[in-house]
């Protein structure tokens, strides 16, 4: 497996900053062996980048959506399944020689919702029946409040935002501590404000502790840095954060 740890130096957020290699395309780092990708919730923001990011390094994608016709992309690396995390028993047996799997899903509504504990828990009852061991799960930063933030910003994560996605929220906390009982070589992301730029791989991450003044980084950024850690063993069952 590569070492990714030359690539990653502590900043003075207290998180860490990924260093581009000189002279080297982000995306063609030499010690990263092609590996072989299962993205759910593929046709969303933050799982199409993982797609087109992962089949522009060089890796064998399969990509799981419940409605394969909605995945423009195209490549001879990338199979596409028919699948819902809902009921796996469609898509399972694609868990097997994986060697990481991506739950990218979502859903844009503030009803209650059992999309993110119950589907990553059908998720990871299949990793274990076939032997798939390292995932990376989304969450999300503002189920907390983070103290580092101006007394703006708090207010507005503890009195507006955490009031108006009380539900989904509730579901990602239910998630989180259903992730943390596994025994998975899990990651949970927790991304502030997603926002639709290019990659960078350029940014700051802190596991298991609170990121300072996080509060942007781009869906393509967040893919970015889940594709460059998957053998990055310091981050495994942590939680992370991360932001520009």
């Amino acid at each position: 497996m590569p070492s990714v740890a030359k690539l990653y130096s502590l900043s003075a957020a207290g998180g860490y900053f990924y260093k581009k290699p000189n002279n080297q395309h982000m995306n063609s780092d030499k010690n990263i062996s092609p590996v072989r990708v299962l993205v759910l919730g593929a046709n969303g923001g933050i799982g199409r980048q993982v797609i087109e990011q992962a089949l522009q390094q060089g890796h064998t994608v399969t990509a799981v959506l419940r409605t394969p016709a909605n995945l423009t992309i195209t490549h001879p690396n990338l199979e596409v399944v028919k699948g819902d995390i809902m009921n796996p028993v469609m898509w399972e047996k694609h868990l097997q020689h994986k060697d990481v799997v991506i739950s990218a899903i979502g859903r844009n509504t503030t009803k209650k919702t059992v999309l993110y504990s119950l589907g990553n828990k059908n998720l990871i009852g299949a990793m274990q029946r076939t032997g798939a061991n390292r995932v990376f799960f989304i969450s999300a930063s503002g189920l907390e409040v983070n103290p580092t933030h101006n007394v703006f910003v708090r207010f507005f994560t503890k009195n507006i935002l955490q009031k108006i996605l009380k539900n989904p929220f509730a579901d990602l906390w239910r998630m989180e501590e259903i992730i943390k009982q596994t025994d998975l070589n899990w990651t949970i992301m927790r991304p502030p404000r997603l926002v639709d730029k290019s990659v960078t791989g350029v940014y700051r991450f802190a596991a298991n502790h609170v990121l300072k003044g996080a509060t942007t980084i781009s869906r393509a950024d967040l893919a970015h840095f889940m594709l460059a850690n998957i053998y990055n063993e310091a981050i495994y069952k942590t939680t992370v954060e991360i932001a520009y």
